[in-house]
């Protein structure tokens, strides 16, 4: 077996990235992993969960990801025994309920997206096939494609004899008598 053609994912040692650039963009990578772990956690176990971050670029600039409502999760955090109140209650199971919708129909554009691109896909190669050789699907063609074929394999016929005929008729006719000067 050859040896490896990449690294592959490596553990990266957690120390201050020196470089600016390199900083805000792993900054942006990692911010957008987090909120899909986040996402994945709140669909999956139900639970309030808040992320705040500040970012590196600008100390003003402040991201977060919190769900149900800042609300819920600020008191959950402050008294964690403590049960919601009726308005509280339903303003997250509203919100659960919204989030849920939204990660629905993510699902589902996703799922559409990957039968475009399936389709394209086979498009392509339907293309790649025809053109490799428009003999090899004449299995495929049915009576009404088949009857078209046929006439228009006829009107060529016609057409390339006319041509001979044409062709034939002009060759065999005697130059004229200037021809030689």
């Amino acid at each position: 077996m050859e040896g490896k053609k990449t690294a592959g994912r490596q553990k990266i040692p957690l120390k201050k990235i020196e470089k600016y650039v390199d900083r805000c963009t792993t900054f942006s990578k990692r911010r957008s992993g987090l909120y899909k772990k986040a996402s994945e956690l709140v669909r999956e176990n139900d639970v309030d969960l808040g992320i705040v971050l500040t970012s590196p670029t600008e100390a003003e600039k402040v991201y977060s990801f919190i769900h149900p409502t800042h609300n819920a999760v600020i008191d959950r955090f402050m008294n964690p025994t403590q049960e919601f109140d009726l308005g509280e209650h339903l303003v997250a199971e509203n919100t659960r309920k919204k989030v849920n919708q939204l990660n629905d129909r993510l699902n589902e554009l996703d799922r559409r997206e990957k039968i475009a691109k399936d389709r394209m896909t086979s498009l392509s190669e339907m293309n790649k096939t025809r053109e490799k050789s428009r003999w090899e699907s004449i299995d495929q063609l049915n009576a009404d494609d088949i009857m078209k074929f046929e006439a228009w394999l006829d009107v060529g016929e016609v057409m390339l004899k006319d041509q001979l005929r044409e062709a034939s008729s002009s060759s065999s006719q005697s130059p004229p008598e200037d021809a030689d000067i």
